[in-house]
């Protein structure tokens, strides 16, 4: 069950940690008894420009075949233009999607969430616009688009109803909603 002080934990959590910083991007390969081997990921933390690179790093650093690839996502979003490229490589890869229980896919996290294969959500996912540095204006988020931020096109890309975008566009960026299961599944995400 879901309290009311989840959504104000949620948005302390963002406030608290420091935008500059990069997520944590960590891959290993691993032999599970059922399966065999697999490729595991975790995105934590911020999303920021570099973090793309520490995944293809890490992806490169474990080449092979896996009976499975999963990424287990704890993030409070951060750059959408980052989540998006990141997210395309996963999709790419053939990534299945986790939020833990004890796990938060917020902000531009979506974007990694929605590149899943199999999308699981045991966590909480939160939606709200993103922040743009140059402000929140209509100017500000133009251009912002100009440097590949195209949210409907990219669910589009993803099998994901473009309606997701119009949700997260009518979010403040200092609030946020925590969709309910019943939303995740509408919107495709589980």
């Amino acid at each position: 069950m879901r309290t009311p002080l989840l959504p104000i934990s949620l948005l302390c959590l963002a406030v608290l940690c420091p935008a500059a910083s990069q997520a944590r991007v960590e891959v290993e390969a691993a032999q599970q008894q059922r399966l065999g081997p697999v490729l595991a990921a975790r995105i934590s933390e911020d999303i920021a420009p570099g973090d793309y690179e520490a995944l293809l790093k890490g992806l490169r650093a474990n080449p092979g075949k896996f009976a499975r690839k999963v990424v287990l996502l704890n993030s409070i979003g951060g750059s959408a233009p980052e989540a998006m490229r990141i997210g395309r490589l996963l999709r790419e890869t053939g990534f299945d999607v986790l939020v833990p229980t004890d796990g938060v896919c917020q902000g531009s996290c979506i974007y990694l969430l929605a590149a899943g294969h199999k999308k699981t959500v045991s966590g909480h996912v939160g939606l709200h616009r993103p922040y743009f540095p140059s402000g929140d204006s209509a100017q500000a988020q133009a251009a912002h688009q100009g440097q590949r931020y195209d949210p409907a096109a990219y669910l589009r890309e993803m099998n994901i109803p473009t309606r997701l975008a119009d949700e997260m566009q009518r979010i403040a960026p200092h609030r946020m909603r925590v969709l309910s299961a019943q939303e995740l599944a509408g919107y495709g995400l589980e």
